[in-house]
């Protein structure tokens, strides 16, 4: 019994270690270590649930593992500047959790698997999600100009001509000049385009994006 504790609990720190070993090379705030230690500590809560609850209740502390792991996801995700960052490592952490949990209970080949899709998840679905990301981009543009009558209708012409859909979200006039916010939508490539002439305008005073 106690080589298949310890069988057990190495082998949630190695599938723990290898999701780890991903986020730490992503820089990420839960890497190598805090995934070892989340798969192991539920594959050993789950081992004690079972040992002290017996066959009467045996996942009266296993049951609360989850709890746990949520105090600990919602450490790692934080407000950005245009954006919530952390989800992902927060999720991470939650499928390791279930992952340590299953070799606990003796499901070896559906953690095994649970693990290399969390590794495939992390490691390949970003190509997919930066070639996505490239067709539809967001973006925040601050323009400032002179205050004219076409000066918002040249801008806006650019948009179209760059094939970007645009929304203006506010606008700020001072004398002769006039500062324009728009939220605009597009290709990667129409944007940089968009950006390269906008760059070049010399009627343009301020340019942020």
């Amino acid at each position: 019994m106690d080589t298949e504790i310890i069988y057990r609990v190495l082998l949630a720190a190695l599938w723990g270690g290898l999701v780890g070993i991903e986020r730490e090379y992503r820089s990420k705030s839960a890497g190598f270590r805090t995934m070892i230690m989340i798969s192991m500590g539920s594959c050993f809560f789950t081992l004690m649930s079972e040992f002290i609850g017996h066959d009467n209740n045996p996942d009266r502390i296993a049951s609360n593992i989850l709890t746990g792991i949520g105090f600990i996801g919602a450490g790692v995700i934080f407000r950005g500047d245009n954006k919530i960052n952390g989800i992902t490592t927060a999720a991470t952490i939650w499928t390791v959790a279930a992952v340590g949990m299953g070799i606990g209970a003796g499901y070896y080949i559906a953690s095994a698997s649970a693990s290399i899709l969390i590794l495939i998840v992390l490691a390949i679905l970003p190509l997919v999600e930066r070639k996505v990301d490239a067709w539809h981009q967001s973006k925040t543009y601050t323009i400032k100009t002179t205050f004219t009558a076409e000066a918002i209708p040249d801008i806006e012409q650019h948009f179209i001509t760059h094939n970007l859909k645009y929304k203006i979200t506010g606008q700020i006039k001072e004398k002769t000049e006039i500062t324009s916010t728009w939220q605009v939508h597009g290709h990667e490539k129409d944007h940089h385009a968009f950006i390269k002439l906008m760059q070049s305008q010399d009627t343009i005073y301020r340019f942020e994006y």
